[in-house]
């Protein structure tokens, strides 16, 4: 449950970061989410360890295959097969917007510091 709220949290971040807004505005918002990111790195480690987790969980589960197996041990056998599956999804997607919303706000960090650049050479 805490994975998809991180995830939509991570989610609307995105998409503030790429939306077009006034440049005073999207540097403050930047300087915020980058303060934002350095906590926020804790999911990384989180997901790994969800990862394990259903790894583990997976090679050890007991397969409902045969016949013996009534109805209700086999919606539960798919329903925490189904679970796994969304959780890894949830897990991979978390790392891969936290890498997104870390790259944008670096470049728009290299971006900045090359306008200035770009301005003291303009008033040399």
């Amino acid at each position: 449950m805490i994975l998809t709220y991180v995830v939509a949290a991570e989610a609307a971040l995105a998409l503030l970061l790429t939306f077009p807004s006034p440049k005073l505005l999207k540097n403050r918002l930047v300087s915020l989410i980058s303060l934002i990111l350095q906590p926020a790195l804790f999911i990384v480690p989180f997901a790994g360890f969800q990862l394990l987790d259903i790894y583990w969980k997976n090679e050890h589960r007991l397969s409902c295959n045969s016949e013996i197996c009534t109805a209700t041990e086999r919606d539960r056998y798919e329903r925490s097969v189904f679970k796994a599956q969304r959780n890894v999804i949830l897990c991979t997607i978390a790392c891969l917007l936290y890498w997104c919303i870390h790259r944008i706000c670096k470049y728009h960090k290299e971006i900045e510091s090359l306008e200035e650049v770009e301005k003291r050479y303009k008033n040399e």
